[in-house]
């Protein structure tokens, strides 16, 4: 093991903080899909992040059934976390999914204004949860200073 990678309990304490994530998704006959997403990680469990039900990332997540999801720090020494697994489609929450990322990500005003935008579009809302089979963490804190 490198001695700049992140502990088990370290890896999942990065991904459980406020970070943007980068997906990555194949799509056949091109490079994968790579957009920007909130979303929501405990230890211990699975990442979770809702986006449109017709979206094209929902599209090719149904279809792939793969996901990577890859979060990094802004600033040195930087850190980051990736995961890599199987990827299943559920039913959002508009409280927990909506709502409360929106002010995770947002803060109090903006998210809830955010919040009331996504509610009032008239397209449905799912649920993806990627399960980490494969973990790449590195913390470039441990250089020491």
């Amino acid at each position: 093991m490198s001695t700049l990678a992140m502990s088990r309990a370290e890896r999942e304490a990065f991904l459980a903080e406020t970070h943007i994530g980068i997906i990555s998704i194949a799509e056949p006959g091109r490079g994968p899909l790579t957009l920007p997403i909130w979303y929501r990680y405990e230890p211990g469990g699975a990442a979770h992040f809702a986006t449109g039900a017709h979206s094209r990332k929902a599209r090719l997540i149904e279809q792939a059934g793969r996901i990577s999801l890859c979060v990094q720090s802004e600033t040195p020494p930087y850190q980051y976390v990736s995961i890599e697994g199987p990827a299943r489609i559920g039913t959002a929450d508009p409280e927990r999914d909506g709502r409360q990322i929106a002010i995770r990500y947002l803060g109090q005003l903006m998210g809830e204004r955010y919040y009331a935008m996504l509610a009032a579009s008239p397209e449905p809302t799912i649920l993806v949860t990627i399960t980490p089979e494969r973990w790449y963490a590195v913390d470039y804190r441990k250089m020491g200073a």
